[in-house]
C-alpha cells in the first residue's frame, strides 16, 4: 500500500516565492493546498499551471482557518502571506502590522487549536537593518529600519515564544534578494507594482519601461553602486523543502539565512542583463535612497551545514537568463 503523502498548507502560494515553493513541494511528492487572498497573487498560476486546490481567503479570517484545519489533515504550514513593499510599509504601517503580525498570530492560534505544530516562515534580511559586518550571519544584531522589517522580526520573536509555550516548532528563513524564475519557464516574478531591480531591468529590455533608475553611484564599493546578494527563487524553494523535512523529522525551532554568499553591484546586474538580453537598457542616475546600505551579502553556512542546502544557480547570468525567458513569455504578446 502506497503511503499517504503529507498535506502542506501554503499561505500566499499564489505569489512569487510561494508559488515556487508549491512547485517544489509537488515535485517532492507532497499534497498541497494554497490559501491566498489574491491581493497580489495570481490565480491562473495556481489553478492552471500548478493545478492544486486554491482556497481564496485571508489569514485574518479565523473561522475560515478553523474550518480548513478541521476538514483537512494538514501536517505543516508554509507561510508566505505578507505584504512586502518597504516604501508602502513606511507610509501605511497599519496595513503591515495588521496583516503581517496580527494575521500571523491568527494563523498560529488556529494551528495550535488544530494541533498542527510545524511551521515554515518566510522572513527577511530586512530584520538586520544596516549591517555592521559583511557577510551577515544569523547572529548579527537585528535593528530593522522600516515597518516591513519590524513586522518580520516581531513574528520571529512570537515564534520563539510560541515554541516555549505551545510546543510549536518553526523554521525561519531570512531571505536576501530573491530573483530569477523557474528554469522550465512555468513560473516567474510578476509583481504589480514592481519594485525589484532585476525585473525592472528586464522590463526596460522588453521596452515596457523607458529606463532603469540607479540610486547612488558614490557608495564605498568597487564601482560606486550598491552591492546586493541575489538568490535564485528555485534555490529558495528547495531550502523550504529541506526546512520542512527537518521539522517533520523532529527538528527544533531554528533560523537560517538564505543568500548566495556573494554580492553583485547594481551596475554588474545591469551589464549582465544587457549581455543576457542582447538589448540596450537606458540608465538614469539618481540620488541615494535613505536607508540603502552600501552592501548586503549573507552567509548561508548554517543552512548548508544543518539542512544540507546548496544553491544550484548561484551565477547572476543564470538567474537573469531564467528570468528573461519568463518575462518574454509573460509580457510579450
Amino acid at each position: 500500500m502506497t503511503p499517504v503523502k503529507p498535506t502542506i498548507l501554503v499561505t500566499g502560494g499564489a505569489g512569487y516565492i510561494g508559488s515556487h515553493a508549491v512547485l517544489a513541494l509537488i515535485n517532492a511528492g507532497y499534497e498541497v493546498i494554497v490559501l491566498d487572498n489574491l491581493v497580489y497573487g495570481h490565480r491562473d498560476l495556481v489553478e492552471k499551471v500548478l493545478k492544486v486546490e486554491l482556497i481564496i481567503g485571508d489569514i485574518c479570517d479565523r473561522p475560515l482557518l478553523d474550518k480548513l484545519f478541521a476538514s483537512r489533515s494538514i501536517a505543516a504550514v508554509m507561510h508566505f502571506s505578507a505584504y512586502a513593499y518597504v516604501g508602502e510599509s513606511v507610509t501605511d504601517p497599519a496595513k503591515y502590522y495588521r496583516n503581517n503580525v496580527i494575521g500571523t498570530i491568527t494563523l498560529l492560534e488556529a494551528m495550535i487549536a488544530a494541533s498542527i505544530k510545524q511551521f515554515v516562515f518566510s522572513s527577511t534580511c530586512a530584520t538586520y537593518g544596516v549591517p555592521h559586518t559583511v557577510p551577515i550571519t544569523e547572529e548579527h544584531s537585528q535593528n530593522p529600519i522600516n515597518p516591513y522589517g519590524a513586522t518580520k522580526l516581531m513574528v520571529e520573536r512570537i515564534l520563539q515564544d510560541f515554541d516555549i509555550a505551545y510546543g510549536l516548532k518553526s523554521v525561519c528563513f531570512r531571505y536576501f534578494n530573491a530573483a530569477g524564475a523557474d528554469p522550465t519557464g512555468l513560473l516567474g516574478e510578476d509583481h504589480n507594482p514592481e519594485t525589484h531591480l532585476l525585473p525592472l531591468v528586464l522590463m526596460a529590455a522588453l521596452g515596457k519601461r523607458d529606463s532603469v533608475s540607479v540610486f547612488g553611484s558614490d557608495y564605498p564599493t568597487p564601482d560606486g553602486t550598491c552591492i546586493r546578494d541575489y538568490i535564485h527563487v528555485t534555490d529558495l524553494a528547495d531550502a523550504h523543502i529541506l526546512g520542512l523535512k527537518y521539522l517533520l523529522k523532529g527538528g527544533n525551532t531554528n533560523i537560517f539565512n538564505l543568500g548566495n554568499g556573494q554580492g553583485f553591484s547594481v551596475k554588474e546586474a545591469i551589464d549582465t542583463a544587457r549581455a543576457v538580453t542582447g538589448r540596450e537598457i537606458k540608465v538614469v542616475m539618481s540620488d541615494r535612497r535613505p536607508g540603502d546600505p552600501p552592501m548586503l551579502v549573507g552567509s548561508s553556512d548554517k543552512a548548508r551545514n544543518i539542512l544540507g542546502w546548496e544553491p544550484k544557480y548561484p551565477a547572476l547570468k543564470e538567474i537573469l537568463t531564467h528570468a528573461w525567458h519568463w518575462h518574454q513569455q509573460r509580457h510579450t504578446h
